[in-house]
């Protein structure tokens, strides 16, 4: 009697274990879609912005200034801002993101 109570013990455990692996790869794959997927796509999307930048566009810098992109240096991946009239300053290129204000919204 007490084999077959300790065997019945043992096959829910094995149960139970099946259960918590299941659990976490569902725990996993919430969280891949909601939170690591979207960060990787707005890494992108950041990066072809960079990658694109032209002379004359609206930018914030990563310190929160605003300003217009007046030269662009690759090969030191240097950008200068125009921030006030006279005053330019120069920002690693990393640093310079895209103005959401000055970008129109899309559905309205």
């Amino acid at each position: 009697m007490t084999q077959i109570f300790l065997a019945a013990q043992a096959a829910q455990g094995g149960g139970s274990m099946t259960s918590f692996l299941i659990m976490m790869v569902a725990i996993f794959a919430i969280m891949y879609f909601f939170m690591i997927r979207p960060q990787q796509k707005r890494q992108k999307e950041i990066q072809n912005f960079q990658n694109t930048l032209q002379e004359g566009t609206q930018v914030v810098t990563g310190g929160g200034i605003y300003g217009t992109v007046k030269k662009i240096d690759l090969a030191n991946g240097i950008i200068e801002v125009k921030i006030a009239d006279g005053v330019v300053i120069k920002v690693d290129k990393g640093y310079v993101f895209k103005d959401m204000a000055s970008t129109p919204m899309q559905g309205k």
